[in-house]
């Protein structure tokens, strides 16, 4: 089982399952969300995926279809969620615990922060890959 939280505890949850690839999103989008260069991110399961705190949890619609799910206390991005689709997009922040995945690539190069050098060697993309 692998864990992860927010901040402030509140927002807390659960993962039966594999935890995807992880990819490194440069996305205007996820820039300003997290207040960072870019965000990590991977794709978990909707039924390997138990919240607990659910009442805490609060969103944003930050694209058409696409809803962003934070802690209403701390602000902490815990997952992403696209309509039509059977997985969520896990902040990979939020986690207590080591994925046990691989970082894959970094999506989005088109829109880095100008302030920001990517110094490995994992695939650049322009867009979503």
């Amino acid at each position: 089982m692998i864990s992860g939280s927010c901040l402030c505890g509140k927002v807390k949850y659960e993962i039966a399952g594999k935890v995807g690839d992880i990819v490194h999103c440069h996305c205007q989008t996820c820039r300003k969300a997290h207040s960072a260069a870019f965000s990590s991110v991977a794709a978990v399961n909707d039924h390997d995926f138990h919240l607990t705190g659910q009442t805490h949890l609060n969103s944003y619609e930050s694209s058409p279809g696409k809803k962003r799910y934070f802690c209403s206390q701390c602000g902490s991005q815990i997952y992403a969620k696209k309509n039509g689709t059977k997985h969520l997009i896990l902040r990979l922040g939020s986690l207590d615990d080591d994925p046990q995945s691989i970082e894959k690539n970094h999506i989005w190069v088109s829109q880095k922060a100008s302030w920001y050098s990517i110094n490995n060697k994992l695939a650049e993309f322009p867009g979503f890959e």
